[in-house]
């Protein structure tokens, strides 16, 4: 299958390019830069040169290919409201070159806000967007199930981990280093799903091959660790003291991060490994954090 993949130069998506590619599939990988032209060519992808803003390079994409999987997203929360738009109007160029094809359409989405402080599972109705996080790719594709495109959405953990990691995991080690102390808020027990980004990979090309329309994946490789639990094998990590903090002294520490660090989110994947067949067989999140590679500072 010849496969789109947009974020093909991003965390995630450059580990579902090379999972693909290893598989057999054929992939058109979107690259907006040259140092990310150069990433999808050594991969062995084929590149398109584009991004999510230029919505013509997606449909040129999507046009050329038997499935898209859109891994695509700008994580700068400062502008997420204007992030969020870019990529609604990005995933609506692609379904509407998609439209009437049958063709498969994986968007990405993550199971951190679905519904706090209860275990989520595949069947969970998707969040609609809202003010203070209008992000909402999965009702974003929705639309075009009816318009016979074969749509399916991958939920990713809060922590998407490996040594390379940019995400969630990385932010809370620097607030640590520059704070001095690692934080987490009351008991720390609120629950963080996590999986290898290898294992993440995988959920994506199993679900393009299933090309099951309707379907949700989770890929979640542990249902919840305890944030407590991080904190302390980031304070080991980084030879600092770990404290509890109140709300109001977390907001302080945290910053904008706050929201996320004292969130509860268990989430299971039962149905996508029943379904799919998948097991995560890499590292989990505690013994990612045991090396010290991980705690060497972003170059």
């Amino acid at each position: 299958m010849r496969v789109f993949v947009t974020g093909a130069t991003g965390w995630v998506g450059s580990a579902v390019v090379k999972d693909l590619l290893a598989a057999g599939h054929q992939v058109l990988g979107l690259a907006r830069s040259d140092e990310g032209a150069r990433s999808v060519a050594a991969a062995g992808a084929e590149v398109l040169r584009g991004s999510l803003e230029a919505l013509d390079s997606l449909k040129r994409g999507a046009a050329q290919a038997d499935g898209v999987i859109h891994a695509a997203f700008n994580h700068d929360f400062s502008k997420l409201a204007e992030n969020a738009e870019h990529e609604r109007l990005a995933i609506e160029a692609i379904g509407n070159e998609l439209a009437g094809s049958n063709r498969p359409f994986i968007v990405t989405s993550g199971v951190a806000l679905l519904a706090p402080g209860r275990v989520t599972t595949e069947d969970e109705p998707a969040r609609a967007a809202i003010a203070s996080f209008p992000r909402s790719p999965e009702a974003a594709a929705a639309a075009f199930s009816a318009r016979g495109v074969r749509v399916s959405a991958v939920r990713l953990a809060p922590t998407v981990h490996g040594l390379g990691d940019h995400g969630f995991v990385p932010r809370l080690i620097e607030i640590a280093r520059a704070k001095g102390v690692s934080a987490y808020v009351g008991e720390g027990g609120n629950r963080w799903p996590a999986v290898h980004r290898l294992d993440a990979a995988r959920v994506y090309r199993l679900a393009l091959e299933r090309d099951a329309e309707g379907a949700t994946w989770h890929a979640i490789a542990e249902q919840g660790v305890p944030f407590k639990a991080i904190a302390e094998a980031i304070g080991r990590g980084l030879g600092i003291p770990v404290v509890s903090q109140t709300p109001e002294q977390a907001a302080d520490h945290f910053g904008w991060f706050a929201r996320f660090a004292a969130i509860d989110c268990p989430s299971s994947s039962e149905i996508t490994r029943s379904r799919l067949g998948w097991q995560p067989e890499h590292p989990v999140l505690l013994a990612d954090l045991g090396q010290p590679e991980y705690f060497e500072p972003a170059r």
